[in-house]
């Protein structure tokens, strides 16, 4: 394996530096261990775009990664570009070198695509439950992982876990097969680091994609999760592919407070959907589970704690 000089573009798999003056870092490692990445080390990642109402965001500049030019790590995942904003950072956060792009033994590029999944025509009818949140850090792998649990204990043997959009995961991914998903994708299956920047070109087909191959598994259900909140991470566009194929969903709602569950409500509606459940932080007390749910007029419940 080699790297050329060359800029990288989204998705290619690319050589970077930790410089020697820089502070470690902790990232994913292939096998979803956390791994720290000492100065000096050289490592391998792809370019990529995040945008985020909590922590990092970054994108690629026009034409790319230059080799010898500095960058930041965006995300645990190995997601690397400008940094455009950093609310709250967290440890993977730091300037990284990019060296250059690997190129496979024909000489070209090596991207994720090359690798991605494809989608199937036939549908097998699975049932899917949806898992939405009004922001980013509101619990909605918590919420996915507690439908999981539900499904599989009321006899479901056979239950397909989809991060659809956001930023990719190995850690939420693991999780979701830890708990019992027999098989659990994410945006890198299907060849894209993550699904912003939003309103990007061609989303679309990305999502159509992500659908045909996970409802085309013989599966007793499938729990999608939508990374990011309802506007970003290009959730409005996944949700219009999904409700061309499922009219009937069962859709969770992760939220922090009652009036983001009363927006979130508003904005389903406008598209015909209807939220099933509401958890999150609006339920942590009895006192605000009872207000959620007498202002939004939907059942809610803490997946953490139970019905208490």
């Amino acid at each position: 394996m080699q790297f050329r000089s060359v800029c990288g573009g989204e998705g290619d798999i690319c050589a970077f530096e930790l410089p020697r003056a820089a502070f470690p870092i902790t990232v994913e490692a292939p096998d979803g261990r956390v791994m720290t990445i000492a100065p000096g080390d050289v490592f391998l990642a792809t370019p990529g775009y995040r945008e985020s109402t909590r922590w990092v965001s970054g994108r690629i500049p026009a034409g790319g990664l230059v080799p010898g030019d500095h960058y930041w790590m965006l995300a645990a995942s190995g997601v690397v570009g400008e940094l455009t904003g950093d609310l709250l950072s967290d440890t993977h956060l730091g300037p990284v070198r990019y060296l250059g792009a690997v190129c496979g033994d024909s000489g070209k590029t090596l991207n994720i695509r090359q690798f991605a999944i494809m989608g199937a025509e036939q549908d097998r009818n699975a049932p899917v439950y949806l898992v939405l949140g009004t922001s980013g850090d509101v619990g909605k792998t918590t919420a996915g992982i507690a439908v999981l649990r539900a499904l599989r204990m009321k006899g479901y043997t056979t239950v397909i876990a989809l991060k659809a959009t956001g930023t990719s995961s190995f850690e939420e991914i693991a999780r979701y097969r830890d708990f019992g998903a027999t098989h659990a994708f994410d945006c890198i299956d299907f060849g894209l680091p993550t699904t912003y920047p939003s309103d990007r070109t061609g989303i679309s087909d990305l999502f159509a994609n992500e659908l045909e191959f996970c409802l085309s598994l013989p599966a007793d259900a499938l729990v999608v999760e939508c990374g990011g909140d309802l506007f970003g991470a290009n959730v409005p566009q996944f949700l219009t592919s999904l409700k061309k194929r499922r009219s009937n969903l069962k859709i969770v709602l992760a939220a922090a407070d009652a009036l983001g569950v009363l927006g979130a409500k508003h904005v389903l509606s406008e598209i015909e959907l209807t939220i099933s459940l509401i958890t999150g932080p609006c339920t942590d007390t009895p006192s605000l589970r009872h207000r959620t749910q007498a202002l939004c007029g939907v059942p809610a419940i803490n997946l953490v704690r139970g019905p208490g």
